[in-house]
């Protein structure tokens, strides 16, 4: 292992179980990805835009409700507690849809449930690793510990191709919520590993339960996290709606457009597999945070572009995959590197709030702005494209803003040990 990662001997074990849960985590997710976003297609574009309104919305209830869970309960149990509750969530869904296939309010539903889903339980997987891996170790290890999320990104799109040839989508749900319960029982056997490090974790986060939204908006940190994670994601969700509409009317059949999903996140987890083993961390230690945020700007400024002259499927295709590529590669382990410096409170409830509420807001924006500007033809309208540039333009100015803040807190912190 020393080979890839600058892991020390007493790190292996922990290293390799944390690998384990985002490994069997995103496979539970990406499971289930093609057969959410397939059902958005069948929904249609418009509806995709109220629905992400109704994600928001739902963020909006359920932040407060895990802000008073986190208050009160002993930081150990948030996780598994949730995790089994989205595993007896999966198994509901599935019999449901089983005895209602092609109900539009079930499908909507369960669209409405995956887009919580994957962020409450991605954020909490890595309000965990901030809480047992330091800043130091994090700069070192967070790249391998991504790749085994990709490895589960590169998993799930397999079972799918797979199964989906012999099974009806709707029995991927069970198979998913399997691995989900794997991926929590691989997180209790984490904190046995690195008890030092969790010896807070009999605690509750303490506070109230709106802590984590007012830390956002008073401390300059934060907000410029938030503002980063917003941005990125009406720039994301601009591409998400173009590939919608573009994949609607490229692409009749429902099996073919499940493939069509699966394949490209297929080529994204390959990819992204790869420079986090070999690259992540040499990354971030020669160009720092400030350039591993700065990719993702850039990338999406060049995409805004391209779309903006062309906007074809295998463009807006090719698009996604760089985009994310680049996010879950270098600009998403960036980010949870600055957690790391966090207080062990501020870890779970700012990283919630910002990785639901303010990511689901961006989803929200983007759909209002991609239906008014956009007037029903997408990029090909010329409209949305100049609506973006500006907001790549900010996105790049926060980028590095961002990386400046996390120099000076990092160096502040050194000094003070």
């Amino acid at each position: 292992m020393r080979r890839f990662v600058d892991v020390a001997p007493g790190e292996i074990s922990a290293l390799l179980a944390s690998f384990a849960m985002f490994f069997a985590l995103l496979s539970a997710y990406y499971i289930i990805r093609p057969v959410r976003d397939e059902m958005g297609v069948s929904l249609g574009k418009d509806s995709l835009r109220e629905l992400f309104t109704v994600v928001f919305v739902v963020m909006l209830v359920l932040v407060p409700l895990f802000g008073f869970v986190a208050t009160r309960f002993p930081r150990r149990y948030v996780l598994p507690s949730i995790y089994s509750f989205f595993s007896v969530n999966l198994v509901i869904f599935w019999l449901v849809l089983k005895a209602s296939p092609g109900d539009q309010w079930v499908a909507g539903s369960f669209f409405v449930w995956a887009s919580v889903f994957n962020l409450f339980v991605v954020s909490l997987f890595w309000s965990l690793m901030s809480e047992l891996w330091s800043h130091e170790e994090a700069t070192r290890l967070y790249g391998f510990i991504s790749a085994g999320g990709t490895a589960g990104a590169l998993a799930g799109p397999l079972f799918t191709q797979g199964l989906v040839r012999v099974l009806p989508p709707v029995d991927l749900l069970a198979v998913s919520a399997a691995l989900l319960i794997a991926s929590m029982l691989a997180s209790l056997q984490l904190r046995r590993l690195r008890p030092a490090e969790a010896k807070t974790a009999s605690e509750p986060a303490g506070g109230g339960i709106l802590d984590g939204a007012i830390k956002v908006f008073t401390t300059p940190m934060f907000a410029r996290i938030a503002l980063f994670i917003f941005i990125t994601n009406i720039i994301g969700t601009f591409f998400y709606l173009e590939q919608a509409r573009l994949v609607a009317a490229s692409i009749d059949n429902s099996a073919d457009r499940v493939l069509f999903f699966s394949g490209r996140d297929l080529a994204v987890s390959v990819v992204t597999f790869l420079i986090e083993v070999f690259g992540t961390a040499r990354v971030l230690r020669r160009f720092g945070v400030t350039g591993a945020l700065l990719a993702l700007p850039l990338t999406g400024a060049l995409g805004v572009l391209l779309l903006t002259f062309d906007a074809a499927l295998w463009i807006v295709a090719a698009v996604m995959v760089a985009e994310r590529i680049v996010s879950f590669a270098l600009a998403n382990p960036a980010i949870k590197v600055i957690y790391t410096l966090a207080t062990p409170a501020d870890k779970y409830k700012v990283q919630n709030f910002i990785d639901t509420v303010v990511f689901r807001g961006g989803d929200a924006t983007s759909g209002w702005l991609f239906s008014i500007v956009g007037g029903g033809l997408g990029f090909a309208a010329g409209a949305t494209g100049a609506i973006a540039i500006p907001l790549v333009v900010a996105w790049l100015w926060t980028a590095e803003r961002l990386g400046a803040n996390h120099k000076q807190r990092a160096a502040e912190l050194s000094v003070s040990d």
